[in-house]
């Protein structure tokens, strides 16, 4: 009687629990927790294949570089004639002088002993020197680009919040997103494939700007536009500003970036903050160029372009423009998330509608079903009553795969349900063993009770060792598969747990329960 006790008070804990979690899958109003989560195939979504262009980062690499290089030679008084970055990969300096010549080598072995030396040119006190980075670097920019883009994707998308995004790398260079659920496809690509590199810089007042806009643009400066949109007439308004190239400040430096309301003009912006570093940086820059224009520039475009009226200290800044609240809020999202170390290619995108996902549920659902009914049907007329425990089993094995599917937040796909049904066929082969293992007792002239316990303490051991060398094989699928192969883990998984419960526990204490306190000479078996 303090088995059958310990037994029942574990199936009705189990049970109940199963219950809470499944509830709001049934009736969503009726209880506040998580739904099961539905995958792309079966809920609709998004399928996208990005490609790092990894050129990119090697050119602002190099371009750093560049800047390293006019900063050193900068501090160190050292008058060069030229330094610039040729097709993305090479630097070339050109100095006039020995006394430049014999001061940018000493800086260069002193500061750039890494960087390797393509070609030296000499002649009449001139020196052409065309640096590059070396092999091994290149390699580890081109993988730490792809990385460092599918940790800022991943972060984007999680406060996006897209709820069990599968995101993956696919190749050298590649990264792959099936994003569930999304229904603003356009925004959720405009939010994964900005660059969001935010720089500070001067606006070039010394130069003309109609020249500049004629095609003389003067050397170190480029020309950059504001883009806002008219609201009255929705036309699109580009002014132009001559902008000097190099960035003064980056977002290398934020900590955060959150939307806010204007109070004057009711309007939302960007609030920025950086560390401690960048706030130094930050009130350095607008005390030694007040009265002058700072340009605030996002992946090219300027976002405004303020007059410095005073030193600011306190690390923080602001981005306005014409934002909605969403706009605003995506902008602060990318921010916070970082900058991408390379632009993104989008190769290949994929929608699944959701009337396609209802489709796939009612088929998957209708295979589970005359699949369920036939091994239903088949239990009680080859077992009798005790198929009917069987069938019992069967049917809180599934609501417990269903309670695992909720609680640990796991993703319900088409191979999932594929899933779910193999484990009704597993479920139900314990329960064979079982009653064959009892039915062999019962020939040999035991009585029901001693063929009961029989017949489980001679199986369990077989239906462990099947089901365990099974559940092995889910985790290794679940842990190097992706995509449907994963989505087929997850259900396996928890339906291999589940049949041991009800085989092994659950149907032993309903004959426990039956057998407990009465004389019976047969089993319906």
């Amino acid at each position: 009687m303090k088995r059958i006790s310990w037994r029942l008070t574990v199936i009705v804990a189990v049970v109940l629990a199963a219950v809470i979690y499944v509830l709001p899958t049934l009736n969503p109003g009726l209880w506040p927790h998580k739904r099961i989560n539905l995958g792309l195939d079966l809920q609709g979504g998004m399928h996208l294949l990005f490609r790092v262009d990894r050129e990119k980062a090697i050119e602002a690499a190099v371009e750093r570089t560049a800047d390293e290089i006019r900063d050193a030679l900068r501090q160190a008084r050292v008058r060069y004639q030229r330094i610039e970055a040729i097709d993305g990969r090479r630097i070339e300096v050109r100095l006039a002088g020995q006394e430049a010549i014999d001061g940018f080598q000493a800086v260069l072995d002193d500061e750039f002993t890494g960087l390797r030396l393509l070609s030296d040119q000499r002649g009449d006190d001139l020196r052409t020197v065309t640096l590059t980075l070396p092999d091994k670097e290149i390699e580890h920019i081109e993988a730490l680009s792809v990385a460092q883009a599918l940790e800022t994707i991943r972060n984007r998308i999680d406060q996006f919040g897209v709820s069990e995004p599968d995101i993956r790398r696919q190749g050298d260079d590649r990264i792959l997103l099936q994003l569930p659920g999304v229904k603003d496809q356009k925004r959720a690509k405009e939010l994964i494939g900005r660059t969001a590199l935010l720089e500070f810089k001067l606006v070039d007042e010394a130069n003309d700007l109609g020249a500049a806009l004629e095609g003389n643009v003067p050397p170190g400066s480029e020309v950059l536009y504001e883009v806002t949109r008219d609201p009255a007439t929705n036309r699109t308004i580009k002014t132009p500003y001559l902008i000097k190239k190099r960035p003064l400040l980056t977002g290398a430096y934020l900590t955060d970036a959150r939307v806010q309301i204007d109070s004057q003009y009711n309007e939302p912006y960007v609030s920025i903050d950086f560390d401690k570093k960048g706030g130094q940086i930050f009130e350095r820059v607008t005390g030694e160029n007040v009265k002058k224009r700072l340009a605030i520039v996002l992946d090219g475009n300027v976002y405004s372009a303020p007059v410095i009226q005073e030193r600011i200290s306190g690390g923080k800044a602001r981005i306005t423009g014409n934002f909605t609240t969403e706009e605003a809020r995506d902008l602060a999202i990318v921010l916070r998330s970082g900058a991408l170390p390379a632009p993104l290619i989008l190769e290949e995108e994929r929608s699944v509608g959701p009337s396609l996902g209802a489709e796939s549920i009612r088929a998957g659902m209708l295979s589970m079903v005359v699949g369920g009914v036939i091994v239903l049907i088949f239990m009680v007329a080859y077992y009798r009553k005790a198929g009917v425990i069987a069938d019992l089993a069967l049917m809180v094995n599934i609501l417990l795969i269903a309670a695992g599917l909720a609680a640990f937040q796991a993703t319900l796909t088409l191979p999932g349900i594929a899933g779910i049904i193999l484990t009704i066929g597993m479920a139900v082969d314990a329960n064979v063993l079982i009653f064959e293992r009892i039915r062999e007792e019962l020939r040999l002239g035991k009585p029901p009770r001693a063929s009961v316990d029989a017949g489980y303490q001679r199986a369990t051991l077989t239906i462990m060792d099947a089901n365990i060398t099974t559940l092995i094989a889910a985790l290794v699928l679940f842990q190097f598969g992706t995509g449907p192969v994963k989505g087929f883990a997850v259900t396996l998984s928890l339906g291999v747990v589940a049949s041991l419960f009800t085989a092994l526990i659950l149907t032993r204490a309903i004959f426990d329960q039956l057998l407990a306190g009465r004389k019976i000479d047969r089993l319906s078996i």
